[in-house]
This record gives structure tokens, sequence and C-alpha cells, in this order.
């Protein structure tokens, strides 16, 4: 049976009131100088306070207080320094930055730079390079550190010839590694089993994110012809599958359109659990597309628990019932914990272009989601100016620190939030517990239902439930004590035996009603 459910719990205050308007999420300014766009960011692995961060063409950023203060600096190269910047971290606490190029004595984008900084970003080198291959272009590339070996891998979209509409030119996923710490590269290797077109739209092979596996295992995604495919290496990237495992169709492809934004895709992300709790293993893969209509493009999350053989029916990550846009997602998880963590734009607050940005979390290997807005204020994009082809976001011990480009009028900025991971699953701003906040999908019993509230000192508490004539139908608790502080009590459809109707619960101290609040299930 499918019910339709609409959940609009509060958070129950007792003897005390929220600031309604404060975002929990701290916004901080990175940048607004040279029209940045396209922003990638990264954490030292021992030390969370320092950060490292970048944009497109050539910008530089670093944090030593966790992401409240920003020095910028330019990154250069006699092999140019030309887009697409990608920064990651190995386990000394070195910092890569890996870019496009445009060499003077050579062609445009005709290989992948890596520099290297061992001083936090003060110096770098010159940078290696790998991928050339004469005149072909070599473009869409990501990174990722095997925290065993320290070898660095990366793959990325090789173009015959960008932009050719003869079928004779074909795209194709390459992958290359480092053993040496960046200063060497192995042979680019080609990993996929069917080529796209150069186009770059549909049927061109793109968004190769790679992913590490707690045995060494490299796994990546990514779009094409065959909609969204997956291949492996089980032996740090000497050997591949030599047939594409297909995840999902990917209906309406990865290039469409969002009224406002300049260009958009639904390129995939791919990571894996490397945390030691229950879905360590999991592989995850995070994208965007229109299956459910132009008007409704929505992010969606797929997992293999047995190495990629086997890949899950997509859920749906955002959890509005607006029917509007959300896209440009970017995930990462925290391997403390095996949190899943995602930043995309959201338009469910508004019919215009006006947007916003909203992150979702996961604590149960991607079975439910929590979502909620991070930015303090909506803008509103403009279609003649480049905004950029991703955002991205990272999360270590808690430490979340989601990065994305905002535009005001023809201004481009570039932003983070301090996210404060205990607020999760409050909205700060209406004062609303919301997981689910307003959805429409098929109930089972893993669909929970949260009723929060919070104390200034110790009280015993009845929790009642009510359907809409008024009539109890259900006691939760009663007389039960709890402690200073904030509460967050999670209930499923299952448990409470819910029919389609209007309920409300009633939070009591003795005979007092605090709150009540009112629910629907139809």
């Amino acid at each position: 049976m499918r019910f339709y459910l609409i959940i609009f719990v509060a958070w129950l205050s007792i003897l005390t009131e929220s600031n309604a308007q404060q975002n929990p999420h701290q916004n901080i300014i990175i940048s607004d100088q040279f029209s940045p766009n396209e922003p990638t960011i990264a954490i030292h692995p021992r030390q969370s306070n320092i950060l490292m961060a970048g944009s497109n063409i050539d910008n530089l950023y670093l944090s030593k207080d966790g992401g409240y203060s920003w020095q910028f600096k330019k990154l250069r190269s006699t092999y140019g320094v030309w887009g697409d910047p990608v920064i990651v971290p190995d386990t000394a606490g070195n910092f890569y930055f890996f870019h496009l190029s445009n060499p003077p004595d050579g062609n445009w984008i005709d290989r992948i730079i890596c520099q290297r900084t061992e001083d936090y970003g003060q110096t770098w080198t010159n940078g290696s390079y790998f991928g050339l291959n004469g005149s072909k272009a070599q473009d869409k590339h990501w990174a990722v550190v095997d925290q065993s070996s320290n070898y660095t891998y990366l793959t990325w979209t090789q173009f015959d010839k960008y932009g050719a509409k003869d079928p004779a030119f074909k795209s194709s996923i390459m992958f290359s590694m480092s053993k040496d710490e960046g200063s060497t590269w192995s042979a680019a290797q080609k990993i996929n089993e069917v080529d796209g077109d150069c186009i770059d739209s549909d049927k061109t092979t793109e968004g190769a994110v790679p992913a590490i596996g707690p045995e060494g295992q490299v796994y990546v995604a990514w779009a094409g012809p065959e909609g969204l495919v997956f291949d492996r290496s089980m032996d740090g990237g000497l050997n591949w599958l030599d047939k594409d495992i297909k995840i999902d169709p990917m209906p309406g492809g990865w290039d469409y359109k969002i009224p406002g934004i300049y260009r958009c895709n639904g390129l995939p992300v791919t990571v894996c659990d490397l945390s030691e709790g229950p879905h360590r293993g999991t592989i995850y893969v995070n994208w965007t597309d229109q299956r459910n209509g132009s008007n409704d493009t929505d992010v969606w999350l797929s997992k293999s628990t047995d190495q990629g053989n086997s890949w899950s029916d997509p859920v749906r990550v955002n959890n509005d019932r607006s029917r509007r846009h959300q896209f440009l997602t970017w995930m990462a998880v925290d391997r403390s914990n095996g949190f899943l963590y995602f930043v995309f734009y959201d338009r469910r607050d508004t019919e215009s272009t006006n947007t916003n940005v909203y992150m979702a979390r996961s604590t149960d290997g991607g079975a439910t989601f929590v979502n909620f807005r991070i930015n303090d204020k909506a803008f509103v994009p403009n279609e003649m100016i480049f905004f950029g082809d991703y955002n991205n976001i990272v999360a270590q011990d808690n430490i979340v620190r989601p990065i994305w480009t905002r535009l005001d009028g023809e201004k481009l900025s570039i932003k983070t939030a301090i996210i404060n991971v205990d607020s999760i699953g409050i909205n700060a701003s209406k004062g609303v517990v919301f997981n689910p906040d307003s959805i429409d999908y098929e109930v089972s019993e893993l669909e929970r239902i949260y009723v929060s509230f919070k104390l200034k000192g110790t009280q015993k508490l009845h929790l009642f439930l009510f359907n809409e004539s008024g009539r109890k139908v259900k006691k939760i608790f009663k007389c039960k004590t709890f402690d200073f502080g904030k509460h967050i009590l999670p209930y499923t459809v299952k448990e409470l035996d819910l029919k389609p109707g209007r309920y409300s619960f009633r939070l009591q101290h003795k005979r007092k009603i605090l709150k009540e609040r009112f629910f629907q299930i139809d």
C-alpha cells in the first residue's frame, strides 16, 4: 500500500524559546575575486583545522582555523593552470592540486597537471603531468589517495577531438596512478568498455570520480551512452573488468537544462565507506537526473554491498514534494562513522529561479535522509554567466565543510558553511523538526517521524498520540524523566500503527499541555 505522508512536528521548546531566525550553519564567504566557480575543498588528514580549497581557473584558498577565515593565493605552473581544480591530501598531510593545462609548447588541455605542496600551500612544485596523447583533449578528472598505501589514483575523460560531431571521434574513461607522491605517473590506461562521442553531452563518457575500497580496490562510475555504469580494479589499478557493470539507465541523460543556469549536468560521484561501522565497504554513487520530468530534477543514490556486482534501485535523496529542481550534487562519507553527506542546489521553496543550497545526511547507509537548508539567503543565477559544473564537500571526524558557487547579479563568489552537526534534523529557521519535512513516498518501517524538544532542567514528561476527533489513541510514554538539553525521539509509522488520517502529538508535564503539533497521513 502507498501512503503519502505529510509531517509537521514542531520543536517542542519547554521553559525557553529558540532563536527562530538564526541559521545554525554559519556561512563564510571564501572569495569573490576573479569570478570563481567549480570549487574544490580538502581537509588535512590529522589536523582538521587545516583546510585547502580552489576554484576556476587558478584560485587557491588556505584556512588554518577550520574554515572561518581564508588566505587567497594564485597557483602558477609553466604548463598553465587552466581550470577543473581538484585538491586532495595524502596520508602525510601533503596536498595535491590537479588541473587542466594550456602549455605554450603544446595544445589546449592536452594533459592533466599535478602540483604538490609540503608546506600547506605556501610553495608548490611546478607540476608533473599525465595523459599526454598527441592533440587529444584530457578533461574532467578527479583524484583519490589510498589511505593504506599513499598511492594516488586519477580517472578522467579523453576526447579524440573535443566537440567534434564526427562519430569517428570517441571519448573514453582513462586511468593513471602515482606511487611516489605525484612525481611520476603510470601510462594512461583506457578502462571503459563502451566509448562515447565527443560532443560533451549525454552520449559522451564523463563523470569518472574514483573511490578506494577497504582492501585497496579502485572503484569508479561514470555516465555516457549506456547510462550510469561502473568499473573496478581489485589489484590497485593494474587490471580492470572487461565489461562495464550497469547501475542505472539515467533517464533523460546527464546533460540537461535548468532555468537560469548557463549549463547543468547530473554527472555521478562515487565514494566508499571506509569506516569501522556496519556499512563498511559499501559503494555509493550519487547523481541527478530528470526522470520525473524536465521541471523536476532530483538527487539520487544507488549503492552496492558486493563490490559493485549488483546495485540497489535508486533512492531519492531530496525529500520535498515540490516537484521542482535539485541539481549539481556532490557527496562525501565521513570515515569516522560512515555518515553520508550531500550538498546540492535546491528550489523547493520557490517557484522562480531563486536558488538555495541544501544538504542531506544519512546515518543508516542511505536508507533515510535528513534534508536541511544551509545558505543564509537565496540567490538568482544568470544564464549568461558561466556558473561552473560542480561543487564539493568534505567530511572528517564530524567536521563537515561544503563549498559552493553563488551568483548575485553578475558577481560570482565561493562560500562554505560551518556545519553544526548537532543541529541536523532541526529546521532552525522555523523551529521545525523534519525528517521527512514534506515528502511524497512509499512508507516503509524505516520511515521515521521525529519529535524534538529542549529542556532547561530535568522534567518528567508524557507524550500522547491523538486522532483528529481528540481521542487519545496511543500512550507513547508517561512520567518519563528527561535531563537538561535537547532530545530527539524517532518513531516509525509501523510501530505507531498509523492509518490514513490526521493526528497530533501532545507533550505534557503532569496535566499541563506544553505543546501540541499536528500531522497528516493520506
